[in-house]
C-alpha cells in the first residue's frame, strides 16, 4: 500500500534542506561551549529534513540506491563504540550527532533532490550562506569588530563569532567551491558572473585568517582546475587570483596581518606558536587514547572528558577568545582539531576505517563520473579534516555537502 504525501511535502522537500543551510547564518550565542546539547533553528530544520525524507521512502519514492549502503560502516562503527563506551550516557549525545551529520542529513539530501531544481536549490542556498558570512565578514574586518587576532579586532568570523572562528571560513568555502566549479562549465557572461563572485568570496576567507582553510582551498582547487582541463582552468585561476589580490591587497586592509599569517604556515614546524603548539599537543592525547582503547576507542563525546588523563603537560588549559558580542572568554579545548584523530580517539580503529570508506568511496565514485564541483567539495573537506573537526552551526552544512556528494556518486544529478 502506498502512502500519500501533502502535495506541498512531495514536490519540495529539498526547500528544507535549502533552510538548513541558511538558519546557519542566524546568530546563536551559548553560555556554555562545553555543554553536550545546543539546539539551534537548523538543527529544527534538519530533524524535519530528515522526519520528511522518511516520509518519502515510506511512500515509495524514491527507492534508495545499492551505493547507500556506504553509510552502514558507521553506523555499526559508531554504535559499537556507543555501546561499549565506559560511561554511554556520556556518548549518547555524541552518537546522536554523529548520526546526524554522517548518516541521516546526508542520505535525507539525497532522497529529497529528485529534480535539477532542487540541486540548484540547495547549491543556491550554500552560494547565499557564503555571501552572506563573506559580506558580514569583511565588515567585522574593516571595522576591526571582528575576532581578536595580535590584540586587534581584524579576524572576519561572520554570524558565528569567535567561540566557532572556523565557521565563517568553512561556509564561504563551499560557496566559493560551488562558484568556481560553475565559471569552469558554464560560457559567456555566466561563467564571468560566477567567477567573479568566486574572486568576491576569496576576499573574506583570506580576512578569516583560517590557515588551515586555505590549504583546503588550494588542494581543491587544484583538483578541479585538473578535472576540467589545464589551458582554460589556467586562465580562470590567474583572474580569480588576481581579483582576490586586488581587493584585498590593494585597498591595504590588513595586509600586514596576512602576511604575517601566511608565513606562520611555513614555522608551523620549526617554531610552532602557542595556537599549533597546543593543536600538536591535543593530537598526542588522541593517540595516546587510541593505544589505550584501539578497537572502538573511548566512546563518542568522552575526548573532552578524558583529556586531562591523557594530556601531556605543555598543553593549554584553552584558547582565548575575543569579540564585540561575547566579550572576552577563555574556550576549553575539547577535541583534537582533526577528525581523523578524534574518531581514531573516540571509535577506535573501526570507527577510522568506516569513516575512511566513506569518504574514500565517495572520492572514487565522484571521479568516475567526472564531477567538477563535488570533487572540489570533497577535497575540500578531506583536507579540512586534517585541520578540523565537526562542531557548531556550520556541521549542518558540511553535512548538506555531503548529501550532494551522495547524490552525485550514487546517481549522479536527477534530470
Amino acid at each position: 500500500m502506498r502512502v500519500l504525501l501533502p502535495a506541498s511535502l512531495a514536490r519540495g522537500p529539498s526547500l528544507l534542506a535549502a533552510a538548513t543551510v541558511l538558519l546557519t547564518c542566524l546568530p546563536s550565542r551559548t553560555d556554555d561551549p562545553g555543554s553536550a546539547v545546543h539546539v539551534t533553528m537548523a538543527d529544527g530544520a534538519s530533524v524535519a529534513l530528515v522526519a520528511v525524507a522518511a516520509a518519502c521512502l515510506v511512500a515509495g519514492r524514491p527507492r534508495l540506491p545499492l551505493r547507500a549502503l556506504v553509510l552502514t560502516p558507521l553506523v555499526l562503527a559508531v554504535t559499537a563504540a556507543t555501546l561499549t563506551s565506559p560511561d554511554a550516557l556520556t556518548s549518547l549525545p555524541g552518537y546522536l550527532r554523529f548520526l546526524q551529520v554522517f548518516v541521516l542529513i546526508p542520505l535525507a539530501v539525497m532522497i529529497t533532490l529528485r529534480r535539477r531544481e532542487d540541486v540548484w536549490l540547495v547549491g543556491g542556498a550554500l552560494v547565499a550562506a557564503a555571501a552572506v558570512q563573506g559580506v558580514v565578514g569583511c565588515y567585522q574586518a574593516f571595522t576591526g569588530t571582528g575576532a581578536s587576532y595580535g590584540g586587534e579586532r581584524v579576524r572576519a568570523v561572520g554570524t558565528f563569532g569567535a567561540l566557532d572562528v572556523m565557521g565563517m571560513a568553512t561556509v564561504v568555502s563551499y560557496g566559493l567551491i560551488l562558484l568556481f566549479a560553475l565559471g569552469l562549465e558554464l560560457h559567456g557572461r555566466q561563467r564571468i558572473a560566477a567567477l567573479a563572485g568566486a574572486g568576491l568570496l576569496t576576499v573574506p576567507l583570506v580576512l578569516s585568517l583560517s590557515r588551515g582553510t586555505w590549504l583546503a582551498l588550494l588542494c581543491a582547487a587544484a583538483v578541479m582546475l585538473v578535472r576540467y582541463g589545464a589551458r582554460t582552468a589556467a586562465r580562470v585561476a590567474l583572474v580569480t587570483v588576481a581579483a582576490a589580490f586586488l581587493l584585498v591587497f590593494g585597498f591595504g586592509v590588513g595586509s600586514d596581518t596576512i602576511g604575517q599569517r601566511l608565513a606562520s604556515i611555513t614555522s608551523s614546524f620549526s617554531q610552532p606558536d602557542q595556537s599549533v603548539s597546543d593543536r600538536y599537543s591535543l593530537w598526542e592525547t588522541a593517540g595516546a587514547m587510541w593505544t589505550h582503547h584501539p578497537l572502538t576507542g573511548v566512546g563518542p563525546r568522552r575526548f573532552a572528558e578524558l583529556r586531562d588523563t591523557y594530556a601531556p603537560t605543555g598543553l593549554s588549559s584553552g584558547s582565548d577568545t575575543d569579540d564585540p558580542v561575547n566579550g572576552f572568554t577563555r574556550q576549553p579545548l575539547l577535541s583534537p582539531h582533526n577528525m581523523y584523530l578524534l574518531v581514531l580517539s573516540e571509535q577506535g580503529v573501526l570507527g577510522l576505517a568506516a569513516f575512511a570508506f566513506f569518504f574514500g568511496a565517495l572520492l572514487v565514485w565522484t571521479f568516475r563520473r567526472s564531477g567538477v564541483a563535488v570533487a572540489g567539495l570533497l577535497t575540500w573537506q578531506v583536507v579540512d579534516f586534517a585541520y578540523s573537526d565537526i562542531g557548531g552551526a556550520p556541521t549542518l552544512v558540511m553535512a548538506v555537502t555531503l548529501g550532494l556528494a551522495l547524490t552525485w556518486a550514487t546517481n549522479g544529478w536527477p534530470r
